[in-house]
């Protein structure tokens, strides 16, 4: 499912007009008998209710004027609050705002903060509203009287319909540009829009409805999208049924290298979750002091003690060890409780420049090669990272806040920059691939603020790799598979209180109801009645 921008909804809609003949005031007509539809549906007590449309002076505005001419079609009592002078209506609005004189649609004109406080006694009468103020081009805050009717709308708690977008909301940050309307139902146009999925734009949104206005398939491919939202339909497309004669050495050998003293369960836990995807075999490379540990918390795990600091820290002393346990290896992850002393950064280092199958890169492994990200340029493989946002500003030398205010763009300059593929974790967590391209994700849920759970997605990862999955793929896959797992898990347990480990375990079970396919069923094998030979 494409998500857009601003610049790309209006790029399409400019398309859809000029190149295919669509009239502008054929898509409005669309946009609004859309909205219509769905506020009566949502609200099917409507006919006894009285609804106020509140408009602005551009095209948003339009789609409210129509909203209310539908309305009063059906019988229902509607009101329009222009936030203008009417003379000052151009185009599409200023026609559609015409029709409604003949159907006696009571129209009130406020121009100004003295005629809002006039006539705000008389909206609050109303009990369901129309957002029709802002449309998809607001970029800067909300100011004067604007200002005061928003606040003043949701002051009065009633349920509220947003047209395209909650007027105040960024389209493109996903973030109130000082005030928004908080809907109860947006109805959106052709695509949802950024704003409508990130964070915080989300909780402004409500329910989200998308409607078709007519923009034809071909121009989407002449403006093709950026940004795409996971969904559980692509995702049950990606895997791949496995033939009766799968064995372990078709499905992976995975190298981990991670760990450290007071640390090892990141390190098992990684590993552990990559046999858990569907991985066939797994080596743990950890500091030789903490082995016997390691080898005592996972039965299924190969281990190997590799030299340390005097800290019990991995160190640049193993990376010829390190490089001969990846020959034969399908991927490498490093990174997960592995510590940053100075040979510890050292060995992360050398093992991006000369590693050569794909790397995921979380944790320390992060932590380590964030004051030199250039060493990126370097590496001979595919490249994963896995930030938080506290390490993604680490990377790109900001802070957690700073990242957090633009999310898609922190993710996708480093992506582009280093030609790497970047998780970005957190609420709504996103993927940043090389060619600019961004996956939203919508599972997962506060639960997960718990240790571990970044590890339990690295294993994932590699799991995925490790099964001959493309980067792109296993990235996809394993962030929606992590969320989805902690759903079901907060659907059963609890919202919170069940631990990384608990997604760990029901991977399978996970992986098994999006295919629906929990077991391999033996072929039936039909005798034939006995026959004497003549």
């Amino acid at each position: 499912m494409h998500i857009l921008t601003a610049d790309e909804i209006r790029e399409m809609d400019r398309q859809t007009i000029e190149s295919f003949g669509l009239p502008g005031r054929v898509l409005m007509e669309n946009a609004g008998r859309g909205a219509a539809r769905v506020l009566m549906k949502r609200f099917p007590d409507i006919l006894s209710q009285r609804v106020a449309v509140v408009a602005g002076r551009g095209n948003n505005g339009g789609d409210g004027f129509v909203i209310a001419r539908y309305l009063a079609h059906a019988g229902i009592s509607v009101t329009v609050y222009l936030l203008s002078a009417s003379s000052r209506l151009s185009g599409d609005a200023a026609d559609n705002f015409n029709l409604l004189a003949a159907l006696d649609i009571p129209v009130r004109e406020i121009t100004n903060e003295s005629d809002f406080n006039q006539i705000k006694t008389e909206m609050a009468h109303h009990h369901i509203w129309v957002d029709a103020i802002f449309g998809t081009g607001l970029n800067s805050d909300v100011k004067g009287f604007f200002k005061l009717v928003i606040n003043y709308i949701n002051k009065l708690s009633h349920p509220i319909l947003s047209v395209d977008i909650p007027s105040g909301l960024h389209t493109d940050l996903a973030k109130p540009c000082g005030t928004c309307i908080r809907a109860t139902v947006t109805v959106t146009f052709a695509f949802a829009k950024i704003g409508h999925i990130q964070l915080p734009g989300a909780d402004y949104t409500g329910e989200l409805h998308i409607i078709d206005i007519g923009i034809p398939p071909y121009i989407v491919k002449h403006v093709p999208p950026h940004h795409h939202l996971i969904s559980k339909e692509t995702i049950k497309l990606l895997i791949k049924p496995r033939t009766c004669d799968t064995h372990k050495g078709a499905t992976g050998h995975i190298l981990v290298i991670a760990g450290s003293p007071g640390k090892t369960g990141a390190a098992t836990l990684t590993a552990m979750s990559a046999l858990r995807t569907g991985a066939g075999l797994v080596t743990l490379g950890i500091p030789k002091s903490v082995n016997p540990i390691v080898e005592s918390q996972a039965l299924e795990i190969m281990t190997v003690p590799l030299p340390e600091t005097e800290t019990g820290m991995h160190t640049d002393q193993s990376i010829e060890t390190i490089l001969g346990l990846l020959e034969n290896k399908t991927c490498l992850a490093l990174g997960p409780g592995m510590g940053t002393d100075k040979k510890t950064k050292t060995l992360v280092d050398h093992l991006i420049q000369k590693c050569p199958v794909p790397i995921i890169i979380d944790a320390d492994g992060i932590n380590n090669l964030a004051n030199n990200p250039d060493i990126l340029l370097k590496r001979q493989s595919e490249i994963i990272l896995t930030p938080h946002p506290g390490e993604m500003g680490r990377l790109v030398n900001k802070t957690s806040k700073e990242v957090q205010a633009n999310r898609i763009e922190s993710a996708r300059k480093f992506a582009e920059k280093y030609n790497v593929h970047l998780v970005l974790k957190g609420a709504r967590t996103l993927i940043a691939h090389p060619d600019g391209h961004i996956y939203i994700n919508l599972t997962g849920n506060p639960g997960m603020a718990s240790a571990g759970m970044g590890d339990v997605l690295t294993g994932i990862i590699a799991g995925f790799l490790s099964q001959g999955y493309s980067p792109q793929e296993s990235t996809q896959l394993a962030v929606f598979l992590h969320g989805h797992t902690a759903d079901t898990l907060a659907a059963s347990k609890g919202p919170y209180g069940y631990i990384a480990s608990d997604i760990m375990n029901n991977l399978p079970k996970a992986i098994g109801g999006l295919t629906g396919q929990t077991a391999f069923q033996s072929p039936h094998v039909y005798h034939s009645p006995h026959m004497e030979l003549l």
